[in-house]
């Protein structure tokens, strides 16, 4: 609004009176006039936090282990006892379209969690990473980190959908097949050695961001202490091999289905944190995860099998339980 100028006064007090009353009237009649006219705008809600932002959730994402990790020098926030970030795995913050992506999460939620047995939204995804692949604690429902990466999930439909088609299409190879075999651990450590060790290191504890510790990993940790605990999806040796199909090498994704398959079950045989109960996972077993690593299950193939295959007759047994 532009500032109304009171006259200089000029003689008498009566002068300099009549002016301000002149200003006042002008001033109250246009906040009669034009007040319904333009909106103001919405209060804030003092239940959420300033700090809760799109942009606090993108650097949640991109910075989890800075912000949320043993290293976070506010006690209260150490949430994680991994130092891997989100976007580890959630490639450029989850930007990137493909496997994966952020994109389009709000897409698929609220939806039915066979894992968890009921209805799960956004929020409880968040949660299940930061339990699983994080290795860490649930946030707090109210708490600035889960409103900001909420809110920040919840931005990235809009993206998507402003995208062009050619965007929409990443170029990613042709989707993952399992080979209809046992992984070979022993030719997925020569595929690691080759193709994965120049960046995970040939010890897979990935390399460093900065001589600080604090900052998380350039390249992150693919087991031992600073990696994802064994309930976490990546865990699962058809979803490690998926991701592996479709974007590693880092630039190159070049590997072939039996490759992928083999350094998946590799990385996968290696020591890592472990999630306590997971034997309360799938209140309905016969929705459970085919490659999940862990028991119980509703058929009678070893836990060896569920780990590393072959998967088809795992596969098979199901189907034919959907049709009876």
């Amino acid at each position: 609004m532009t500032e109304t100028q009171a006259p200089e006064p000029r003689g008498s007090l009566n002068a300099v009176i009549a002016a301000c009353c002149v200003v006042g009237v002008v001033v109250v009649g246009a906040a009669l006039r034009y007040g319904a006219e333009s909106p103001s705008a919405p209060a804030p809600d003092p239940s959420v936090p300033d700090v809760a932002t799109e942009d606090y959730g993108r650097r949640l994402i991109s910075q989890t282990a800075e912000l949320l990790g043993p290293d976070q020098p506010d006690a209260d926030r150490r949430y994680i006892e991994s130092r891997l970030n989100c976007g580890s795995c959630h490639l450029a913050a989850g930007l990137e379209p493909g496997t994966l992506t952020l994109l389009q999460v709000t897409e698929h939620y609220p939806r039915f969690s066979g894992r968890v047995g009921g209805m799960t939204d956004i929020e409880d995804r968040i949660n299940e990473c930061m339990q699983r692949s994080m290795n860490g604690t649930p946030l707090p429902m109210d708490s600035a980190e889960m409103i900001a990466m909420a809110a920040y999930l919840r931005s990235l439909g809009a993206e998507y959908q402003a995208m062009g088609a050619a965007q929409k299409e990443p170029e990613e190879p042709a989707a993952f097949a399992a080979p209809p075999r046992k992984a070979d651990v022993a030719a997925g450590q020569e595929v690691f050695s080759e193709k994965c060790s120049i960046c995970h290191g040939e010890d897979g504890a990935g390399l460093l961001a900065a001589t600080d510790r604090s900052k998380g990993y350039l390249f992150p940790p693919l087991w031992g202490p600073d990696s994802f605990n064994n309930g976490a999806g990546m865990h699962r040796v058809l979803t490690a091999a998926r991701f592996i199909k479709a974007r590693m090498p880092l630039g190159e994704a070049d590997l072939t289905d039996d490759q992928a398959f083999d350094v998946a079950a590799y990385i996968n045989d290696q020591p890592r944190p472990e999630m306590p109960n997971l034997d309360q996972d799938y209140p309905d077993l016969t929705v459970k995860r085919i490659d999940s690593p862990y028991g119980p299950f509703a058929d009678d193939f070893s836990i060896e099998q569920h780990r590393f295959g072959p998967f088809q007759p795992i596969e098979a047994y199901y189907e034919a339980l959907e049709t009876r």
